[in-house]
């Protein structure tokens, strides 16, 4: 909302010098593709690329033109056009254009009137988001939470540099080149590497630690509460300074020349890190050309390729969901040297001082402000200075790999605190080996589809059937609110009847409001993925454990490429406890699995009866997403009063509200109970080996599960629970 106070001056954020000087790269060559900031949520990520649009050169248009053409080169397409050569024109401030997460397609590209396209044969288009950003800044915060085909749209218009709008064979194109700026927390889940690709740079973003910076950032922040306007007049100066350097270097820009030594230092790099594609050394050389413009030089250095591998790869080299983004300095260094001309490589030191131009930058150290107490403090330090670049996360659980102290065991060996219901053993013996270290996980591996049955209306992801806005056509209705998709055949169905009555004389068709028909489609929902993992002694044998978790971790990757949030249940000793709330970041749960502990009784009844209550506080918070249980266990249950009886119990109140389930039954051994397999008929839901959770062990084992949900299929075998989960091969 805006409050007509002025945005916090860009130069007056403290820290941060990759951020900034990726979003100044980007403004003085938006060809770059944009930025993409992740980091820990309150880093001032948004206040940053909000203060940015203010630094932006002011833009010529067309007077009237609601797609903001250049008078000097119209768009030959525009929907306002044909534009001829303007003898006025209008200047305007850049725009920075904000895409909310719950952003229609509309919204974004634009809506045509469909009715008065069939009424009148006439085209009438609404622009969106995307048009109202031309020329400016688009901002998307929480990119990460934005639909897919969304993201798909907002980033082949970034590319084109256009927007196609299609309706029913009505076709619109206008210009659409933008600055696209998206910010992410990671913790809420990540992007597909597949769209992580398609911005140019991407920077990583956390608070400082020290306290001198910290002092700083909240003492500007305070004044600028209280006296917004005051405060940017404070910083005018160093404002005016920036958008000048801007300016500058765009004016520069062409006349850079990115020579063969520094080409071929690039192309090396990228080969080097073996990135996918050829988007990663086109993004480099445009990134290089533009760190050299910003430095003020007609020529790319070893360093401006060196500082453009930093901002343009890490985010390159993921491979899964589960690999941390980031880049092996000490190998670009050597690359850079191996490839160099004479005298050539990387610049002196350690290699992560501050970038090209960033000394003589917005903020090189904290300044005192007039009318602020006491001293600014010692300049910020840099990230790279003295720290990693992409330090380790801190370990959730709070703990630290402080030094041993002295005379105590090595850690390894040493025994882990007691856990409340955890399985004795004699004192002076070692524990069990299930006890002194959580098993590692097993190589993950491509696992058939697990879905809930029936068609849902939740978010779009690629799970279970459900009514979607994109997919195939499965009928057609009355519009709800505004008309979405128009299904023609049967709006002109439901118009032909009335033409002779509406007093049709001429070839058109007479369409009225209530003639419309939209169409209704079927594609694919993504759920709620709550595993219930079953940590007890008896699951405890190493090779055991460890093949679970593997499973466990499969799944995980497969609920990621779904879309899916996912929770994570485990139970053992005398209690079960929410080892993470329900999330859309798979990587959280994996880093809860892998250090999953394991030993003490199995309190089955209170695992079911935690995940029960789980999906009830779910289900208030986002009633159109569907759940699916899966519960990993042997089905033994131990400990308290009457184990099995109560397991049973708490099995029958998740099937009474309908919970699917699926029972992932990790028996072994000669010996087989068959468990599981009860616990599963007493979920309604389907067991399913653990042996049989490979896709490509699907084939002959599980035949379509059936939709409906009084007697669905079920995997054929012993102790096969029978309910409403189903399961099919992997799509």
């Amino acid at each position: 909302m805006n409050t007509g106070a002025p945005h916090y001056p860009f130069t007056a954020v403290v820290g941060m010098a990759e951020l900034r000087l990726a979003l100044l790269l980007n403004a003085v060559s938006p060809a770059v593709g944009g930025v993409l900031v992740r980091g820990e949520k309150g880093t001032a990520k948004s206040t940053a690329v909000r203060a940015l649009a203010a630094l932006l050169p002011e833009v010529a248009v067309v007077p009237g033109c609601r797609f903001s053409c250049d008078p000097a080169a119209p768009d030959a397409g525009c929907p306002d056009g044909p534009h001829e050569a303007a003898r006025t024109h209008a200047m305007r401030a850049a725009r920075m254009v904000e895409l909310p997460v719950g952003a229609s397609e509309d919204r974004l590209a634009g809506a045509l009137d469909i009715e008065r396209a069939l009424a009148e044969g006439r085209k009438t288009f609404e622009p969106g988001l995307l048009a109202q950003a031309h020329r400016g800044v688009l901002y998307v915060d929480e990119v990460n939470l934005l639909h897919d085909h969304l993201v798909d749209l907002l980033l082949d218009a970034a590319a084109m540099g256009a927007n196609y709008v299609e309706r029913e064979g009505v076709s619109v194109r206008h210009a659409a080149r933008f600055l696209l700026v998206g910010t992410m927390n990671p913790e809420e889940g990540e992007l597909r590497p597949q769209l992580l690709d398609r911005f140019g740079l991407t920077v990583e973003v956390a608070a400082s630690r020290e306290p001198a910076e910290r002092a700083e950032v909240v003492r500007r922040r305070l004044a600028y509460d209280a006296d917004a306007a005051g405060f940017a007049a404070r910083w005018a100066a160093e404002e005016d300074a920036l958008r000048a350097r801007i300016a500058a270097a765009r004016a520069l820009l062409p006349a850079v020349v990115l020579g063969d030594a520094a080409l071929r230092q690039i192309t090396a790099t990228c080969a080097a890190f073996e990135v996918d594609g050829m988007r990663a050394d086109i993004v480099m050389a445009r990134t290089a050309t533009a760190l050299a413009a910003w430095s003020g030089r007609t020529e790319v250095a070893a360093e401006d390729v060196r500082q453009a591998a930093l901002l343009a790869l890490p985010h390159r080299r993921r491979r899964n969901p589960f690999d941390a983004p980031g880049l092996d300095e000490e190998k670009l260094d050597d690359t850079l040297r191996e490839h160099g001309g004479p005298g050539e490589g990387p610049p002196d030191g350690d290699g992560g001082g501050a970038p090209p131009g960033a000394a003589d930058g917005p903020d090189a150290a904290p300044r005192e402000q007039p009318g602020d107490t006491g001293p600014a403090g010692p300049a910020p330090r840099q990230p790279g200075a003295d720290t990693p670049r992409n330090p380790a996360p801190q370990d959730p659980s709070g703990t630290d790999d402080a030094p041993e102290p002295p005379g105590s065991a090595p850690a390894a060996t040493r025994a882990p605190a007691e856990e409340p219901g955890a399985e004795p053993h004699p004192p002076g013996t070692a524990p069990p080996p299930s006890e002194a270290q959580p098993a590692a996980p097993a190589e993950p591996f491509r696992t058939r589809r697990l879905d809930v049955p029936g068609v849902g209306e939740g978010a779009a992801g690629r799970r279970s059937r459900a009514r979607t806005a994109h997919g195939r056509t499965t009928g057609a209705r009355r519009p709800r609110g505004a008309l979405g998709a128009l299904h023609l055949a049967a709006t002109v169905q439901a118009a032909a009847p009335h033409q002779h009555t509406r007093g049709r004389r001429g070839p058109g068709l007479v369409v009225r409001r209530d003639d419309l028909r939209e169409a209704v489609r079927e594609g694919r929902e993504s759920n709620l993925v709550l595993f219930a993992v079953d940590a007890s002694g008896s699951m405890g044998a190493r090779q055991r454990m460890g093949a679970v978790k593997g499973a466990v971790l499969s799944l995980l990757l497969d609920a990621y490429q779904r879309r899916d949030k996912v929770g994570l249940v485990t139970f053992r000793g005398r209690d079960a406890e929410l080892a993470l709330p329900p999330t859309s970041s798979v990587d959280a749960a994996a880093v809860r699995l892998e250090r999953l502990p394991t030993g003490g009784r199995t309190p089955l009844a209170a695992g079911l009866l935690r995940a029960r209550e789980t999906l009830r506080v779910e289900r208030l918070r986002d009633p159109a997403r569907r759940p699916l249980l899966v519960v990993v266990t042997d089905g033994r249950a131990t400990g308290g009063r009457e184990p099995v009886g109560r397991a049973a119990r708490a099995a029958r109140l998740l099937a009474a509200e309908g919970v699917a389930s699926v029972v992932v039954d990790c028996e072994s051994g000669p010996v087989r109970l068959g468990l599981a397999g009860e616990l599963a008929r007493e979920l309604r839901g389907t067991a399913v080996a653990l042996g049989e959770l490979r896709a490509e062990a699907v084939s002959g084992l599980v035949r379509e599960a059936r939709e409906d949900r009084r007697a669905p299929a079920v995997p054929e075998g012993p102790g096969t629970g029978r309910g409403p989960a189903s399961s099919r091969r992997a799509a």
